[in-house]
């Protein structure tokens, strides 16, 4: 990125341009040109598109660094760097989840296999890996002499959902119900009888903070996270959990729950 932004500059200055005069030509403001100059923001392909065609004799570079950049930018996408800063930080995650069990209290195996299904063929197996090991290296903050306190609430059909085969979600079960049991970290299930809940509405995790600092919130969406600040938001969010929590089982019921769909739907 920061070599694309210095191709920018070179490119612009040479033709003689300044940063609104080319903004106004890619569609763009001047002020993003000059950010993506000094690599404070990241271009978007349809910003390198438009550098490509008002700089048709770079034979379309900006587009080859864009995809040169994101298949390097590591085993996390940019929109989720944030979060997982803001995850090293917090005293506290509250997260619901109705499809999955959360990246914190994933198996190995279990989070490859649901890599493997989002990648659709597209990454290779060390790639694969890496995204693996990202994720699980994420879970050391439980395992630090102070951790966060970890408040995970799950829908019951998480539990019955087949991800890779029925060796693995025994597995996996049976390390959610083992991580339960910790201290600092609380696990409870909402039963299948509740019905129509508020959570069907999608995933959430709130982090909160010992230093003052404001909660915040990631969503999930079918496209790409988001890491919202806003405070009306962030206690909305706040409120949904507490009711969820509410139409929850108690934390050892959850337990027995976990182990019971671990036994008799995942046991040969």
């Amino acid at each position: 990125m920061a070599f694309f932004g210095a191709e920018l500059r070179r490119a612009r200055v040479a033709a003689g341009m300044s940063q609104d005069q080319l903004g106004r030509a890619l569609s763009f403001s001047g002020d993003l040109v000059g950010k993506i100059e000094t690599c404070e923001r990241a271009p978007t392909p349809k910003f390198a598109e438009g550098c490509d065609r008002v700089f048709p004799h770079f034979d379309g570079l900006f587009t080859r660094l864009i995809g040169l950049a994101r298949r390097w930018e590591g085993p996390h996408p940019q929109w989720f760097r944030d979060w997982v800063q803001a995850e090293q930080q917090a005293s506290s995650l509250r997260w619901w989840e109705p499809m999955l069990v959360p990246g914190l209290l994933q198996t190995v195996d279990y989070a490859r296999e649901l890599f493997r299904a989002w990648q659709s063929g597209s990454t290779n197996e060390d790639e694969l890996e890496e995204l693996v090991s990202a994720r699980i290296e994420r879970q050391a903050i439980l395992d630090r002499p102070k951790p966060p306190e970890l408040w995970v609430v799950v829908d019951e059909a998480m539990l019955h959902r087949l991800v890779g085969s029925p060796k693995i979600m025994y597995n996996q079960l049976l390390h959610l119900a083992d991580a339960s049991c910790r201290p600092s970290i609380t696990v409870q299930v909402v039963p299948a009888e509740v019905g129509a809940h508020t959570g069907l509405l999608g995933a959430f995790i709130i982090a909160g903070f010992d230093d003052g600092a404001p909660s915040i919130v990631h969503v999930e969406t079918a496209v790409e996270g988001q890491t919202i600040e806003k405070s009306t938001l962030v206690s909305k969010a706040a409120l949904a959990f507490d009711r969820l929590r509410s139409e929850a089982l108690p934390r050892g019921a959850s337990r027995n729950l976990i182990g019971k769909v671990a036994e008799e739907r995942w046991t040969a």
